[in-house]
């Protein structure tokens, strides 16, 4: 169809429905000084730490099973090719797009829970 600028607009487009997403969210929550968190929350902390530390972990594996991950030349990508993008994004790169589609979703699904919760 070789409309590229549509393509680019639409990328723009779902991008900021996203950001709205997120500030719909900010909304439902209806956070106010009466909801503030306590100020020690050890087990809280303690279990966001140890999830970060987790993630890095996962990371440095990764990277140590593929030492050469880093420092392969990328593909040859032409500035046009919005089929060879919807290809790399669907193929290649199929995992991280699901992953973020449900940590949107398990988001959105989580505001709406705590919204209804306090009305």
């Amino acid at each position: 169809m070789e409309a590229y600028f549509l393509a680019v607009l639409e990328v723009f487009i779902y991008a900021g429905a996203i950001m709205v997403l997120f500030l719909f969210a900010i909304m439902l929550l209806n956070l106010g000084h009466e909801d503030a968190l306590p100020k020690f929350m050890y087990l809280q902390r303690a279990l966001s730490v140890l999830m970060v530390a987790l993630f890095f972990f996962g990371i440095i594996l990764i990277m140590l099973h593929e030492p050469g991950m880093l420092h392969q030349p990328g593909d040859t990508f032409s500035a046009g090719g919005i089929h060879v993008l919807g290809e790399a994004l669907f193929s290649k790169y199929l995992l991280p797009f699901e992953v973020a589609s449900l940590l949107l979703l398990v988001a959105l699904i989580g505001t709406v829970y705590l919204a209804k919760r306090k009305i």
